[in-house]
């Protein structure tokens, strides 16, 4: 059983919310939460599988509550709920270190993938969205060292294999499993192995953390 708590701070959307995780037998709404410091401290208390985040909540917005969340270290992952597919509160929730984000009127079905798939440690957005969404931004990614030792250097990559580093790669370029099995001419239960492997050495919490750490070390850059 998947839990979700809500952080919202409309009453009639958090209702809304409870009423489509109850018709699921395998999620439950563990509570909700009108701002972030409600979230950041519900989170905390009732350690929820995922959290499901508004972007805009008086006093400490989603953003931050995010933040803290994930600072926090527990298993807690975070969806943002953003008013439009690309916009900065989209990139600064993933920067905080949200597992995805999705539109705040997506379709019933979307939502309900999407907190499967952020439970299950998955990116909710699709891969080409995410990688059109840190080309939109790139101005503001740190993105490596010009002056440094050069691309794929940083130090998180150096447990990865050369097969993992290629996969992370693909991984970055905004490649699905089954496109990066195709390309690199691997079984696609063998892609998932590898995008496992990746994400434990590297400590990155979901694919999406992963293109973000692919585009920072150099491994792919905006095209």
């Amino acid at each position: 059983m998947t839990t979700v708590l809500i952080a919202d701070d409309q009453a009639m959307q958090r209702f809304g919310f409870r009423m489509l995780l109850e018709s699921q037998d395998d999620l439950t709404p563990l509570g909700e939460a009108a701002n972030g410091s409600e979230a950041v401290r519900m989170a905390a208390e009732l350690q929820p599988d995922v959290v499901l985040m508004d972007v805009r909540m008086p006093g400490l917005d989603g953003i931050e509550a995010t933040r803290r969340i994930v600072a926090g270290g527990g298993r807690t992952r975070v969806l943002i709920l953003t008013t439009f597919d690309l916009d900065e509160y989209a990139y600064a929730g993933l920067r905080a270190g949200a597992s995805g984000f999705l539109v705040k009127d997506a379709q019933p079905a979307e939502l309900l993938a999407g907190i499967r798939a952020v439970a299950g440690g998955d990116a909710v957005v699709a891969p080409a969205m995410t990688r059109r969404l840190l080309d939109a931004f790139a101005d503001r990614l740190p993105g490596p060292d010009r002056n440094g030792p050069g691309p794929g250097a940083d130090p998180r990559l150096a447990a990865l294999t050369e097969r993992e580093r290629e996969v992370l790669t693909a991984i970055g370029r905004g490649w699905n499993n089954t496109e990066i099995a195709e390309r690199l001419t691997l079984a696609e239960s063998t892609v998932k192995t590898h995008v496992g492997r990746v994400l434990a050495k590297t400590g990155t919490r979901d694919r999406v953390q992963a293109v973000i750490l692919a585009y920072n070390t150099g491994l792919v850059s905006p095209e």
